[in-house]
């Protein structure tokens, strides 16, 4: 089968010097290591921070008990250098066996036959319990590449701390527009003395343009791995970010430091440098507890006034199995438990989402924290509603985060208008999907 080419490892050269000096077990991957005690090792790799690993660790405490001819060596780092160091992984022939597969990637690594297709193990990974929604986050034409890690969406937090101290009302979680949105950040930057800015959100971020884009009518990415989004709805979405800029409820441009890090802890949301933003609904409880414990979870802003719901059900990621896995068979079982495991789905809370099988999710729910009850019950409830599909990532789709990025701080910088931004975007866009 295909490996990630060289041409793929070339892009990431300055990171390959550096894979290979990585240790082999904690942050950072860079390889296996034997132990010589005749068990099967298996190495399992994802993004996340420390609190993730060390509930998934539980997990796999109960999975290696249960299986006691198995030893799982766990790799975890922080996403940004996730995916190049992955690619160097592959390239070199040394894949994990496990891991956590990007949405944005899955089309790219399916296509070069780099993964195992689970629809050929289908009496090992027991997918019986998950929505037809959630096997379809994970399948690429008429095959299974990936299982979701757990079920998430996005949502907008406000800090009902903040609103209170200034006298600013919540909006209607249900029934907010976006002009909503822009009348209450206003608000509560002017009743604070430009102390805390009333809303942030990043409008490269794809989840939210995502959202905006299908409030529309239209989506980012099509059905057939197309560009879907027009240079008006991207235009609207700029002029929209501006003019809340403009009015204050917004930072201004520069206030926000993208080299800071990206935990909750080290937002400027707990910092109560803002007073609401979008996040994953799976990190509410992290961001509750770095906010102070009076987050307000809401949804989207413009779902009842646009064309149709922006909202989906979306995962974090997907777990795949490397297609050159020494051991796939042992690999499929850890998948399973990954997937099926009340027990150890408990273990690891909500920490990647609402567990993918809803058998599961249900046996889980009592056991959460209040927080991740609530998200819990967020994602529930959208589950029951008529939202549009979500689908993986065309080839090529995965660089449209570092354009659309980069035109973001030009229009925050009024360098380029919403307008140039949109055609320029567009025209980036279109070459990256057909390159």
């Amino acid at each position: 089968m295909n490996n990630i080419g060289r041409r793929d490892a070339l892009k990431v050269a300055g990171l390959a010097g550096l894979a290979a000096t990585l240790p082999a077990c904690g942050r950072g991957f860079g390889g296996k290591s034997e132990e010589g005690d005749g068990k099967v090792e298996l190495n399992m790799v994802w993004w996340g921070a420390a609190d993730r690993a060390t509930v998934t660790q539980k997990a796999l405490d109960l999975f290696q008990a249960a299986n006691p001819n198995i030893r799982v060596k766990t790799e975890y780092q922080d996403s940004t250098p996730y995916k190049d160091k992955l690619v160097t992984r592959f390239a070199a022939g040394n894949p994990p066996d496990l891991m956590a597969m990007r949405l944005d990637s899955l089309v790219e690594y399916s296509g070069r036959g780099s993964l195992l297709d689970l629809t050929k193990h289908a009496d090992k990974v027991d997918t019986s319990a998950l929505s037809d929604g959630a096997k379809a986050l994970g399948t690429v034409g008429q095959s299974t590449f990936g299982v979701p890690a757990g079920l998430n969406t996005v949502g907008f937090v406000i800090n009902k701390t903040l609103t209170d101290q200034f006298g600013v009302a919540i909006p209607d979680g249900d029934k907010w527009s976006w002009d909503d949105l822009a009348a209450f950040a206003k608000e509560v930057t002017a009743k604070s003395g430009g102390k805390v800015y009333g809303t942030n959100f990043e409008p490269y971020t794809l989840a939210n343009l995502i959202v905006f884009t299908r409030q529309r009518g239209e989506d980012l990415f099509t059905a057939d791995g197309k560009l879907g989004v027009t240079t008006g709805t991207v235009t609207a979405w700029y002029e929209m970010v501006n003019k809340m800029r403009a009015e204050k409820g917004f930072p201004p441009a520069g206030f926000i430091d993208q080299n800071r890090g990206s935990s909750p802890a080290q937002s400027y949301l707990a910092a109560k440098s803002i007073a609401s933003q979008i996040i994953p609904t799976n990190n509410l409880l992290g961001y509750n507890e770095a906010a102070g414990g009076n987050l307000v979870l809401l949804r989207m802003p413009g779902e009842v006034q646009g064309t149709r719901r922006g909202q989906s059900v979306d995962c974090p990621h997907l777990w795949s199995i490397a297609a050159q896995s020494k051991h796939p068979q042992e690999a499929l079982s850890l998948l399973n438990f990954l997937v099926n495991d009340v027990e150890g789905a408990k273990a690891t809370g909500t920490t990647r989402g609402v567990p993918a099988s809803q058998k599961v999710a249900a046996a889980v729910a009592p056991t959460l924290a209040p927080d991740d009850q609530k998200a819990t019950e967020y994602l529930t409830k959208l589950q029951g509603e008529k939202l549009p599909p979500s689908y993986p990532y065309p080839v090529g789709g995965s660089k449209l985060v570092n354009i659309l990025k980069s035109i973001s701080t030009e229009v925050e910088f009024k360098r380029i208008t919403p307008a140039a931004a949109a055609a320029q975007f567009k025209t980036e866009a279109e070459k990256a999907l057909t390159a």
